[in-house]
């Protein structure tokens, strides 16, 4: 054994040596208990950054981890690689997106393949390659033909320079980003999956979730927003029409002033068209794009339409206003407003000089002053004629109860979910199969005709799809009757929907899934990957697995049992400014900085001399050039050392703050492991530990060795505290670094520590581990190696050292029995010297004992 670590040869070695045993290779195995460990999948966009790192990272451990508990392990990877950057991309290199995605997936798993981490590759999942899209095209027309699926008119950003549909991150400031002309609305025919009707299901099953975050839950029950009301008709004067509102305060009904309708209102539509000035102002808002989220701080507008709706339950006409406050894709695109009680329609009334009423009472009772804003909380009501009095959850059930026994009310219950869009106006993904016939009937592409394939040898000119572009490409025959292909493709959310079933199965060509296998394996046992995903990914991840389930494919009801979201990883970062004025970033590894005694930033430079401003630490992205390349850490410090201070820089689910002193910290604990393991070793390996024969000291090392084990048992396997974990091997290392080697019996107990060590470090550092374990004579390759078990009767304390406090200073320490009592605690505290000096003609008043810990005689 070399007395130097060089982890540049072991790597190069050991991967190799996995590659050729194929190591991480596994088949389904009833008479093993099966675990699979997922990290989200990557989109190939060219390099790893440290993000990536510290998923697979994390997966890696907790992989390895429950292999060395005699676990048949599964960790797949594959590759999310359809998506809008790749256009772009082909654009700015004037090539396709398949050969740069295909270069980028190469480079991607070559650095993968360098950070060490345990895949069987032979599940390598590429979802822009026919043999994945095949079956998701395939049930989409299963889904199709069972009346989940349907193609309505929604809702687009427009280029009209371009003529081309803009994803919402190709509109900047409400512009092309392009050509900078202004972004229209326009409605165009999409296909929807109705994940509607699966909305109480996924709400109700995120009960059954209990080893997911609750923050993740929360943000699903939201998103999901299932709430119960009333849905109330009014009648409109003049007008054969009725106008229909959701809401979920009935007790604030006889509040309202004025109803409010979206831009796309049949009503709005129809006075809009003998009305110019409101026609323009619909224009005007329909091509606007409105979020949700924006809507409590955006500006509110609105126009009145003329029209007056009847209370129905006071007969008092309200007006009825255009407002752009009210979106047509929620609810019924129409709000009864009752400004006294709510916020946005308070801002509206004030505005507009509308009515605003109160019918609620304050917490005390007394009438809020609401000339300043809405009183919004929930109190008893009053000036609501005979439901006066009434406190909230009575006062929404009688007026309930009245509005549907008069037939203009209706108990509902509404979502704020809504049906998945899945057409994407751009050609890199997976051609929607379906097909539009001469005769203008829509039927999905038949089974021969599957997978529809889209051509990969395309010329990008940034602005039309390439399959939009060529009419051939779309032609196509069924039955003999001529056709035209849908030329929109699947939005990317379809794919990551299911690939985690599909690495089941990968080369199964006889369906979608192989029941068998997807049964064997699923549900995911530990899914890994950003909060960013919480709502969107994550929501669809469940949804389709359910349909899959419906279907025949899958037994469970969710797709993954645990979910650990990890942190962002944050970076220093530098800029100075320009000529121009315009702040220039520069890479943390180009800095040269100096710092205070306290560690902190004072001064910073970069190799051209320039005077940089630290801006603090920030997640690492390209904008401010503060990402860390994980390739350029591995050659200069070695995988294993940037995996451990990935793992022990910080909790898993907390920012990770990236800092090369913290690295280079990680590496010199490395190679101080590898140094004790050298000094041990040039003795020979000693021989077997007798664990009778063991004095006082090595008693105490060996109880510290099992409590480490427990403790790392534990952080590994029950909380997921790795840093912890990591932790405590450190202190232990530091331990037996100070241990005597004096006797064979030293020396058998530091081969058992060493054995138990390289173990408990495998999981994150697997490559130095593997080298150890041979060299320390380890059984068989340590890749299969069990997990330490920590033994009880070592850990039992024989002894304890206990406080002596007078008057609660120290003035002792002694070591007792475990079981000693209080009684000869006490004994044996006054015989100390400096104990009984204290105490000598004095009266002791009073002895507080904490058992094993703590003794303290208060005196007087």
């Amino acid at each position: 054994m070399q007395e130097q670590y060089c982890p540049k040869d072991i790597e190069s070695y050991v991967q190799h040596y996995w590659q050729q045993q194929q190591t991480f290779k596994v088949t389904e195995d009833s008479g093993k208990e099966k675990y699979y460990c997922l990290s989200m999948f990557s989109y190939p966009s060219g390099r790893l950054h440290m993000g990536h790192v510290r998923n697979y990272t994390i997966g890696d451990v907790i992989s390895r981890y429950q292999r060395m508990l005699g676990k048949n392990v599964l960790q797949p990877m594959g590759w999310d690689a359809f998506g809008l950057p790749a256009e772009g991309a082909a654009v700015k290199n004037k090539t396709a997106p398949a050969p740069w995605t295909y270069e980028n997936i190469e480079h991607m798993k070559s650095q993968l393949k360098l950070l060490g981490f345990g895949y069987d590759w032979d599940r390598e999942i590429t979802t822009c390659k026919p043999d994945y899209y095949r079956w998701e095209q395939w049930f989409f027309t299963q889904l199709y033909q069972e009346g989940m699926v349907y193609k309505k008119n929604a809702a687009v950003n427009w280029c009209p320079h371009d003529l081309t549909v803009l994803a919402n991150e190709q509109v900047v400031d409400g512009c092309c980003w392009r050509c900078d002309s202004k972004v229209e609305r326009k409605e165009i025919p999409q296909w929807f999956i109705k994940i509607t009707d699966y909305a109480d299901q996924l709400l109700d099953d995120l009960d059954k979730l209990e080893s997911w975050p609750e923050q993740v839950k929360t943000m699903q029950r939201n998103w999901i927003g299932r709430s119960t009301g009333v849905e109330i008709s009014f009648d409109v004067v003049g007008s054969e029409e009725k106008l229909t509102v959701y809401t979920t305060r009935p007790d604030t009904f006889m509040g309202v002033t004025y109803v409010a309708v979206a831009v796309g209102h049949p009503l709005s539509l129809q006075v809009a068209a003998t009305d110019p000035s409101l026609a323009e102002f619909v224009d005007q808002c329909r091509n606007t794009k409105v979020a949700e989220a924006e809507m409590a701080t955006m500006e509110k507008k609105g126009m009145a339409t003329g029209l007056f709706a009847i209370h129905p339950l006071n007969g008092e006409k309200v007006a009825i206003w255009v407002a752009n406050f009210v979106l047509m894709d929620y609810g019924t695109g129409a709000v009864m407003a009752v400004p006294g009680h709510d916020q946005r329609d308070w801002e509206f009334a004030t505005k507009y000089g509308l009515p605003v009423k109160a019918v609620i009472l304050a917490a005390d009772g007394c009438q809020a002053d609401i000339s300043q804003q809405a009183m919004t909380e929930k109190g008893v009501l009053f000036n609501s004629n005979e439901f006066d009095g009434l406190n909230h959850e009575d006062g929404c059930n009688a007026i309930t109860d009245r509005l549907v026994s008069i037939g203009v009310g209706q108990k509902k219950v509404n979502y704020r979910l809504r049906d998945w869009g899945v057409s994407r106006q751009r050609y890199w993904g997976a051609p929607i199969p379906m097909i539009t016939l001469q005769d203008g009937s829509v039927i999905p592409a038949p089974a021969d005709q599957l997978p529809v394939i889209l051509p990969e040898d395309v010329v990008m000119d940034g602005i039309s799809s390439p399959i939009k572009a060529d009419p051939r490409w779309a032609e196509t025959r069924v039955n003999g009757f001529l056709g035209l292909r849908e030329t929109d493709t699947f939005d990317t959310f379809m794919e990551s929907s299911w690939y985690y079933a599909r690495y089941t199965c990968p080369q199964y060509d006889q369906g979608m899934l192989d029941p068998a296998a997807a049964n064997y394996w699923l549900p995911v046992d530990q899914y890994i990957g950003g909060i960013e995903h919480a709502i969107m990914h994550l929501m669809y991840f469940r949804f389709f697995h359910k349909l899959m389930r419906d279907a025949g494919f899958v037994d469970s009801d969710e797709p993954a049992k645990r979910l650990l979201c990890q942190g962002m990883v944050l970076a220093d970062a530098f800029y100075y400014l320009g000529d121009n004025g315009q702040r220039v970033w520069v890479s943390p590894t180009d800095a040269i900085v100096e710092r205070d005694d306290k560690g902190r930033i004072v001064k910073a430079v970069d190799s051209e001399g320039h005077q940089l401003v630290y801006a603090g630490m920030s997640k690492m992205s390209k904008s401010k050039n503060n990402g860390i390349d994980p390739q350029m850490m591995v050659e200069k410090y070695g995988a294993d050392t940037v995996r451990l201070f990935m793992m022990f820089a910080a909790p898993a689910e907390m920012t990770l703050e990236w800092q090369e002193s913290g690295v280079e910290g990680a590496s010199r604990f490395l190679k101080r492991v590898w140094r004790l393991a050298f000094y041990h070793l040039e003795k020979g390996v000693p021989q077997p530990l007798v664990i009778s024969d063991l004095n006082s000291s090595q008693k105490s090392l060996r109880r510290d060795l099992h409590k480490t084990i427990d403790k790392v048992t534990d952080d590994i396997g029950r909380r997921q505290a790795f840093n912890t974990a990591v932790a405590a091997i450190m202190e232990l290392v530091n331990q037996l670094g100070r241990a005597s080697q004096d006797t064979e019996q030293d020396r058998a107990l530091m081969q058992e520590a060493l054995l138990a060590v390289v173990r408990m470090l495998y999981p994150f550092t697997p490559h130095i581990c593997f080298s150890l374990w041979k060299k320390l004579k380890g059984i068989g390759d340590i890749d299969s190696a069990p997990w330490p078990i920590a033994e009880q009767e070592a850990m039992v304390e024989a002894s304890r050292l206990v406080i002596i406090q007078v008057n609660g200073k120290v003035r002792g320490k002694i070591t007792v029995a475990a079981d000693a009592t209080e009684r000869q605690v006490c004994q044996g505290a006054t015989q100390e010297y400096l104990v009984a000096k204290y105490l000598e003609g004095v009266t002791v008043r009073n002895v507080i004992y904490v058992p094993g810990k703590l003794l303290n005689f208060v005196v007087g």
